[in-house]
């Protein structure tokens, strides 16, 4: 059999590659002869995957909030694989603006379907299950409270009346974290259960998670680029286009959801683990930026605000 050229060339190159492992060609070819041919099926483990969603009730539409949450976490686990390629300001402008892109592309996909969490399930269905799922809540995503830690200063993450009180450190900032705030039973003023349980499981991994990224998180990143010159129009656009999508629009969606289901009757019913979801997750009222410095105070000041009632709910907006 004719070697081409092309064939050659890799042959020699796998060989230097496993000499200096030392380990030989000879035997990884001899290998290769009995290795299977890898089926999509068993590559992506979709016999597997398809065996993760079990709902805890007989209700059908619990299958798609099942589902679109998994998705979500799928999504979130790529965001953070980019944020880990970023912890390094020496990086190409072209490098940070592929990142950038990316992270905003996941989130704007995940906004995008998130009609299936608005408009996908029977209103009836979702009120029904929803108590099963006790204490349960997308409250508790691990990964999305990372990647907010990835992306900012945990002080940033205090909310804005607090950020003056407290010593500029992660374990105080955690202490004081905003999201606390939003799991705090609105009828006994007590933590919730959902919190506990969310606070037994991964506490100290946030705080290990909080420390590792306190000098390398995008905006202390973002900081030396601006301190190097480096910080083109386009990088500050791509860094405010992910501040918008990551603390406004993926909030605002969220919102939606429990507006149309929550408040549904006129009633507002606490969300499942009973957290407030009224005070909690308006962005006019969490006011969380993990870029402040790209913004104009008059941009701050106004952060979020009407953008629920005037561009989501379509209606008037409250004075």
């Amino acid at each position: 059999m004719e070697i081409s050229p092309k064939t050659d060339k890799m042959l020699e190159l796998l060989d230097e590659k496993f000499k200096a492992n030392n380990q030989k060609l000879d035997d990884y070819l001899e290998g290769l002869l009995f290795a299977n041919f890898e089926p999509y099926w068993r590559y992506i483990a979709v016999d597997t995957l398809l065996t993760l969603q079990q709902p805890k009730t007989d209700i059908p539409d619990e299958i798609i909030f099942i589902g679109y949450h998994q998705i979500t976490e799928l999504y979130f686990k790529l965001i953070i694989h980019e944020l880990d390629q970023m912890r390094n300001s020496d990086l190409p402008e072209l490098i940070w603006k592929d990142k950038l892109t990316r992270i905003v592309r996941y989130l704007k996909n995940l906004i995008d379907s998130f009609d299936i969490m608005i408009d996908g399930m029977e209103m009836k269905q979702f009120l029904q299950f929803r108590m099963s799922l006790l204490p349960a809540s997308g409250f508790q995503s691990a990964q999305f409270r990372k990647i907010e830690m990835s992306c900012t200063d945990m002080i940033n993450l205090v909310p804005e009346s607090n950020r003056n009180t407290i010593p500029n450190t992660p374990e105080d900032a955690y202490n004081q974290i905003y999201w606390k705030q939003g799991s705090i039973d609105s009828e006994t003023k007590q933590k919730t259960l959902t919190l506990e349980k969310f606070e037994q499981h991964y506490e100290a991994e946030f705080l290990q998670w909080g420390k590792s990224w306190e000098h390398v998180n995008l905006n202390q990143q973002l900081q030396k680029l601006q301190q190097n010159n480096k910080l083109t129009d386009e990088l500050k656009t791509a860094f405010k286009t992910l501040d918008v999508y990551l603390n406004v629009n993926w909030r605002l969606s969220h919102y939606r959801s429990a507006v149309r289901y929550l408040n549904a009757s006129g009633t507002d019913v606490s969300a499942t683990g009973g957290t407030n979801w009224q005070k909690f997750l308006p962005p006019r009222f969490q006011r969380i930026v993990s870029f402040p410095s790209l913004w104009t105070e008059e941009e701050l000041a106004n952060w979020g605000k009407g953008w629920v009632d005037e561009q989501l709910l379509s209606l008037p907006a409250k004075k």
